[in-house]
């Protein structure tokens, strides 16, 4: 017989003391540490146990006893719900001012290296509907809320598209509105939703892998072009035709309108072949006196006016004086590269992903750059001594990796090339710590400039510059 779960305490009249990783907010009861999601220092409330360990536990605060003075009101109705946009009942300041600290707690905690003072953190101008790109999962599996299900009240219509529920992977929330994305992609998804359930299309079942819908993409670039795109679980000639011929004449904006039909287990496409149905295959940004052409699989950065300040930040750091041979390690669809090229003697570009080198090298042919290379690959397997013999030794190199860091052979291999400075661009300031403690043994931490790309989520660029130890 199965032992009954052990009912784990309620603790009353609790004080939210500072802000953890991932988002939570921490406090403290005798020696127990206690994680919390969605409140803030200052507040006081009671907490419902839902995880405890020996060292710590977890909690979720189910009344609050009076409200900390640095806390906001939540702009949007499904905060709390859909697990993003976690501070926005922080004022953006406060924000600021937390993942200042993590950048900072990360380099002195993990990296154990001399750090020179680090600048104040570049702050985005927009906090609302900054993004450019967002995706919305089809679901015929609704999440319900605590009200809805206390009713006892049946519920027929289960289809839904929006946002994943954290933690319940077929779980999908309703998005009404969303404040990360210009007004036009609500009405976009939206119109999708409503037409999809008027005509009774079937939504996805992600357990039993059926149903027609799947997902959409929407970008939305600041030259006022617009992408969707639709994927489709099967082929049905019918009701595809009938949905995009709906979204083109209601809404002529888009520019470019893609499609495709993806019956793998994972609703990633790029693998897959990408339709266009009406306008163009792809949309373009601009930067400077740049044009980047982006298509439906590429990568973008998808804070378009605080990518800017980042590749400014990285251009600094990187110090050109037209002379250095650059090597932009993974560079994507060549952003970097471009936007540096034109103070380097030529720039050498390596990223894993074939089509965004496909994807760099029209842009530098877009721009009429012609000191850049792209290579694809694997980064531990293309930077070995033999290329670098083969294309020079570089003077600078820039990285940009994936949250997960660099792999050690990688970071073998710059070592090796020895050049004079590195910036290292990263998104997870802990693993980028942990890289610069192993860039020690040659380097020194000359410059650290944190920039925030996600307003009301714990997430934090920051750029590093590197410079070569005197021997």
């Amino acid at each position: 017989m199965a032992k009954n779960k052990k009912q784990l305490p309620l603790l009353e009249d609790v004080t939210i003391e500072k802000i953890a990783a991932e988002g939570k907010a921490i406090a403290k009861v005798n020696d127990l540490v206690i994680f919390v999601p969605y409140v803030v220092p200052g507040d006081v409330v009671d907490l419902q146990l839902t995880r405890k360990k020996n060292s710590y536990a977890e909690a979720k605060a189910i009344r609050i006893k009076s409200y900390s003075p640095v806390r906001q009101q939540a702009v949007c109705e499904h905060f709390g719900i859909c697990g993003g946009c976690k501070w926005q009942i922080l004022p953006y300041e406060e924000q600021l001012k937390y993942k200042q600290q993590q950048v900072v707690d990360s380099l002195v905690r993990i990296g154990k290296m001399t750090l020179p003072e680090i600048n104040p953190i570049l702050g985005s101008a927009q906090a609302l509907f900054y993004r450019n790109k967002m995706e919305y999962t089809f679901s015929n599996k609704r999440w319900l809320t605590e009200d809805e299900i206390k009713s006892g009240l049946p519920f027929s219509n289960m289809n839904v598209l929006g946002f994943h529920i954290p933690g319940m992977f077929d779980k999908v929330m309703n998005i009404n509105k969303c404040w990360l994305q210009d007004d036009i992609a609500n009405d976009i998804r939206n119109a999708v939703r409503d037409f999809c359930l008027q005509n009774s299309y079937t939504f996805f079942d992600l357990r039993n892998q059926e149903g027609l819908m799947r997902n959409i993409m929407i970008r939305t670039m600041s030259t006022g072009e617009i992408m969707l795109l639709i994927q489709f679980f099967y082929r049905d000639e019918e009701k595809q035709q009938a949905l995009l011929t709906h979204v083109a004449e209601r809404f002529p904006q888009i520019t470019s309108l893609l499609y495709v039909i993806n019956s793998k287990a994972n609703d990633t496409v790029s693998d897959q072949e990408i339709i266009t149905w009406k306008g163009r295959d792809c949309i373009y940004e601009t930067m400077e006196n740049l044009r980047f052409k982006i298509g439906a699989k590429s990568f973008y950065q998808t804070n378009t006016f605080q990518a800017y300040e980042l590749y400014k930040t990285a251009r600094d750091f990187a110090g050109l004086t037209g002379k250095e041979l650059v090597y932009d390690l993974y560079t994507g669809a060549g952003a970097i590269a471009s936007f540096i090229a034109a103070g380097a003697r030529q720039v050498i570009g390596i990223e894993y992903v074939p089509e965004a080198i496909e994807d760099a090298k029209v842009n530098s042919e877009l721009n009429g750059i012609t000191n850049t290379l792209f290579f694809s690959g694997d980064m531990k397997d293309l930077l070995t001594e033999s290329f670098i013999e083969r294309y020079g030794r570089p003077d600078v190199i820039i990285t940009d990796p994936p949250r997960a860091g660099m792999h050690d052979d990688v970071i073998d291999a710059i070592l090796s090339a020895a050049p004079q400075r590195i910036v290292y661009v990263s998104c997870n300031p802990a693993t980028q710590a942990r890289d610069l403690g192993l860039l020690d043994a040659k380097y020194r931490v000359a410059k650290v400039q944190p920039v925030d790309m996600f307003p009301h989520t714990h997430h934090v660029e920051n750029v590093v510059l590197l410079e070569i130890k005197n021997s």
